[in-house]
């Protein structure tokens, strides 16, 4: 007995540890280790691995396995009350191997990680699986209690680059997710999540191999992921050491799936916490999508003043309105921009600068680095391999070494520009650059991700507003998912503007990233809201316009628009569709929409849902330009009685129906409707 609810034993050449929920069986004859939960659902035959000396090495080639007495204890963290204890397998030539467990009180997930061990020499490895199984051929490596209809698996991106999309893939198959995955039957929702809590050091995969009937046959959580998906040329870093540790996963099995992956987020930002922010959730505007490179002084100060005018009409938060800079703000002449952000301060509103830390664009690589006194040029930050060539670009710019002298000096220079001319806001881009892996100027850098660490921990130092006296908003663009405590928001998916098909492209991250909103980051962002056109596209249909708002207000949220109101149409449509109090109040909730649905694919759910105390708000989309569809909502999926007769407001038309049971809505070409269902 360890505590009142977990039981420790070891009998029988067993150790089996207990919480009620859930039930870790390590067997120490064979080193293999079973997982149960009291559903019944299981996961079998589990082992950790290691690859050293061109070698690949798994626990249960081990000829020893123990139980680490004095590593096994009670613990008392911010997870709780629970039971930490570690495995070691040991064999003569071989490094020493110890799994470590955690188990927590009334928790139907834990964690696990591997570590390697030698005390006569340094070890050498950019590979650790904390978690492979691979049972014997025909059995399934999951077991999901109840009729398994279809077993799909989520592929969740490193990054939000190149249009990357999550896919949620049926069995059999094989994909490597990133970070994190959940394997699950779509129907009854039951599943499986799996994903790092730690991003300190390793990138992470999640292989999963499919097998016919329904079933996993091979699972693989590592640290060492690297390749197209990561954005890396090279293989991932290796680390050196006389111990070296994987990443701490989190396993869990759910009756939701959904309730997993929120648990899972949740479970990072007690390891780290977010960066919090108490100011209200950001209202205003971006200037790419309205002008691109053609962003120029007479549209910023007009944004400014046609979005005062719509203050009365409840287009703020707490008081707040952002006008912000994206690429190009270089367009204008100094004199310019300290007159323009003198403007929008005037107009009672707040300035924002976009800046990409991490990436080069130019050509002259001799040119000298702005920041450094004339000590640097670009040729010497420039990320490299190990035989001194100079990485291939990415996104058509190159790679700065996060962790290089120059750009440290560089980082500062411009930061303390942003802050002393007067910013509050600033959207940091192409951040994946940061994280590829190479040769680093700090030779106690070992990995893309610990350069990537270095290098944002210093922009969230200099921009505390501790240092420098006042709230300072950070956005990240394109960027990896983790680490994720450096910002207040990060963006969905890669550019949407304002078509149908940027709405269907953003929701896809809803669909299957929403559970970020409130555990990694305080807020998502949806990207700029184009109601009517962007730069680079036609002229949007008033449905199309209407779908991208609702899907922003949904997206528990960054709501900046990204028209040029010079247009006359979109300040038509702004100045109608931003001054509705019942649909600002979604966005100014914060709070992301869930999705009901995940058996889409690489596609987007159509209907997804939030529930209060009192009601729930329903957002349902129809993707199709050309037809009028009819969209069924079951109030069963909803998870609310369906014999019980609810008010249903139309929140675009201004209606209420009555209703009971599932609900029909009848929506048209690229039409979107939100409601609220009062009981």
């Amino acid at each position: 007995m360890i505590s009142n609810t977990i039981i420790f034993q070891e009998l029988n050449g067993q150790v089996v540890v207990d919480n009620g929920l859930c039930r870790i069986i390590v067997d120490l004859a064979s080193g293999l280790t079973e997982f149960e939960w009291n559903s019944g659902s299981r996961l079998s035959s589990a082992y950790s691995a290691a690859r050293f000396k061109e070698q690949y090495v798994v626990s249960t080639e081990y000829s020893a396995h123990k139980l680490a007495v004095s590593d096994t204890h009670m613990i008392h963290d911010d997870f709780g009350t629970g039971c930490r204890f570690s495995v070691v397998h040991s064999a003569e030539s071989l490094p020493i191997m110890k799994q470590t467990f955690w188990l927590y009180e009334e928790a139907p997930h834990f964690f696990v990680q591997v570590e390697l061990e030698s005390k006569s020499e340094a070890l050498e490895t950019n590979y650790l699986s904390p978690l492979t199984v691979n049972p014997a051929s025909g059995s399934s490596a999951i077991y999901l209690d109840g009729e398994v209809h279809e077993l799909r698996a989520l592929l969740i991106p490193f990054d939000n680059d190149k249009w990357v999309r999550y896919q949620s893939m049926a069995m059999p198959n094989k994909l490597e997710s990133y970070e994190v995955t959940a394997i699950f039957e779509p129907v009854s929702r039951k599943g499986l999540v799996l994903g790092s809590v730690t991003h300190d050091t390793w990138k992470t995969g999640l292989q999963v191999v499919g097998c016919e009937g329904a079933a996993v046959h091979q699972l693989e959580v590592y640290g060492g992921a690297a390749g197209e998906y990561t954005r890396d040329s090279l293989p991932h870093g290796s680390l050196i050491g006389h111990t070296v540790v994987s990443p701490r996963i989190f396993v869990g099995m759910y009756e939701d799936y959904r309730t997993g992956l929120e648990e899972y987020g949740k479970a990072n930002a007690v390891i780290v916490p977010p960066l919090q922010w108490e100011h209200g959730v950001p209202f205003g505007w971006n200037s790419w999508s309205a002008a691109g490179g053609e962003l120029d002084y007479e549209l910023y100060t007009h944004t400014s003043d046609f979005l005062k005018s719509l203050y009365d009409g409840g287009f703020h938060h707490q008081g707040t309105v952002y006008i912000n800079f994206d690429s190009f703000w270089t367009n204008l002449s100094q004199e310019q921009l300290q007159d323009a952000v003198r403007h929008v301060r005037d107009n009672g509103q707040k300035p924002g600068i976009y800046w990409t830390p991490f990436a080069f664009w130019g050509k002259d690589f001799d040119g000298v680095v702005e920041g450094t006194d004339g000590k640097y040029t670009y040729r010497d930050l420039l990320l490299r391999d190990e035989r001194g060539h100079i990485l291939p670009e990415l996104d058509g710019g190159l790679a700065i070494d996060p962790t290089h002298p120059g750009n440290l000096m560089r980082t500062e220079w411009h930061l303390e520009r942003f802050v002393r001319w007067g910013f509050e806001y600033i959207k940091l881009d192409f951040l994946g650059h940061g994280a590829l892996e190479g040769m680093h100027f700090d030779k106690g850098i070992r990995t893309g991700l610990q350069a990537y660490n270095l290098g944002m921990a210093l922009i969230k130092t200099r921009l505390d507003p501790k240092v420098i006296g006042r709230p300072f908003f950070i956005n990240l663009s394109i960027a990896p998912m983790f680490p994720h405590q450096y910002a207040h928001s990060r963006r969905m998916s890669c550019d949407a503007f304002g078509t149908l098909e940027d709405t269907a492209y953003m929701l896809n991250s809803l669909t299957y990233g929403w559970w970020m909103n409130g555990t990694l980051f305080p807020f998502n962002d949806p990207d700029h809201t184009v109601l009517y056109k962007s730069f680079n596209q036609a002229s949007t249909m008033l449905s199309e316009g209407r779908s991208r708002l609702n899907a922003s207000l949904i997206a528990g949220t960054v709501l900046l628009m990204g028209d040029d109101f010079r247009h006359e149409e979109a300040r038509t449509r702004a100045g109608d569709w931003l001054s509705r109090p019942e649909l600002l109040t979604i966005a100014k909730t914060g709070k992301s929409f869930v999705p009901v649905e995940g058996n889409t694919d690489a596609g987007s759910d159509h209907v997804f849902y939030q529930m209060t105390d009192k009601n729930c708000w329903i957002a349902v989309f129809n993707f199709n330009k050309d037809e009028t569809v009819e969209k069924r909502i079951s109030i069963e999926r909803l998870g609310l009685p369906g014999n019980t007769t609810y008010w249903l407001h139309d929140l675009w038309e201004e209606t209420v129906l009555q209703s009971k049971g599932d609900i029909s809505v009848r929506l048209k070409p690229a039409e979107s409707k939100i409601f609220k269902l009062v009981q």
